[in-house]
């Protein structure tokens, strides 16, 4: 460090002290340092002399005389950033810097999954999302190896593995063909977290309709429904029924109980019977005064 001219006195220069004391003091600090790992910091210095590291929501002193190398345990500096590292002497200062930058060790998963609840057999319909920390919550940016896993009662399971980016990692599953709770795992070593899926079953595959006298009127009835894997849709499920007759038009919606709809609209010969359920048409009925 040169020493700094302020000024003169009668032909002669005056240095600032401080300054020129500079020359004797100095720092030798690494680039860059494991939030879990131990450092050291080496320091000269003329007399008594106070370390500091100033950081995120960090700041360690150490008192030193005539300089030395300064240890830090493992841990010491836990939060990832940048340091400002300054020596300051009686009369002088030096400054140095580093970097804190997260332990490539997983310790803790933030794992994000959805939706919690969905139909079955969906192409890419969950989707997961994990960030990586270290034991001391700092992100890790350096890439590793996510494994996520779907798997249900039946034993069905999918696994896609995806390597993280600036400590993050995406991956789509379809949903399965067996309704059930699904557990969804994300994996980085030996670090897992664990979230459930619950699979319902999908829109009705078809309606199956019939038609038979009931006293004065008409009950219509479906077949058990299910969607097109095989698994029964759920009570509640609304079913509408229709009936036309005369150019007017009459519907009654009513949910499935034990699996199947039920309902008795007034009997009219040459009305057309119909059921549908979302998007899924059913059967339709020409009734006859004769029903065959």
């Amino acid at each position: 460090m040169m020493p700094r001219l302020i000024g003169a006195v009668g032909g002669m220069l005056l240095i600032a002290p401080w300054l020129a004391l500079a020359q004797d003091t100095a720092l030798q600090v690494p680039r860059s340092v494991d939030a879990d790992s131990g450092f050291s910091i080496h320091c000269t210095a003329s007399g008594r002399a106070s370390l500091y590291i100033i950081g995120p929501s960090q700041v360690l002193k150490r008192d030193i005389d005539g300089g030395g190398t300064v240890s830090f345990a493992p841990g010491a500096l836990h939060n990832a950033g940048h340091y400002l590292v300054v020596l300051k002497a009686d009369s002088s200062v030096d400054k140095g810097e580093l970097d804190v930058v997260a332990a490539n060790k997983p310790s803790e998963l933030s794992f994000f999954a959805r939706p919690s609840r969905l139909p079955v057999g969906l192409h890419n319909g969950i989707t997961g999302a994990v960030y990586v920390f270290d034991a001391y919550n700092n992100l890790i940016t350096v890439p590793a190896p996510v494994s996520f896993e779907l798997s249900n009662p039946s034993g069905a399971e999918q696994t896609h593995v995806v390597e993280t980016r600036d400590g993050a990692a995406f991956a789509e599953m379809d949903s399965t063909q067996q309704q059930g709770v699904d557990k969804f795992v994300a994996r980085v070593g030996g670090v897992s977290s664990t979230r459930v899926v619950d699979q319902v079953p999908g829109d009705p595959c078809g309606i199956k309709m019939t038609a038979h006298p009931s006293g004065q009127q008409i009950r219509l009835e479906t077949e058990p429904l299910r969607d097109c894997s095989g698994n029964a849709v759920p009570d509640g499920t609304i079913v509408t029924f229709t009936e036309t007759y005369g150019g007017a038009e009459t519907t009654v919606d009513v949910p499935l109980k034990r699996g199947i709809a039920q309902v008795d609209v007034p009997a009219h010969s040459g009305a057309m019977l119909s059921a549908a359920s979302g998007v899924v048409l059913g059967n339709q009925i020409r009734w006859e005064e004769k029903p065959f």
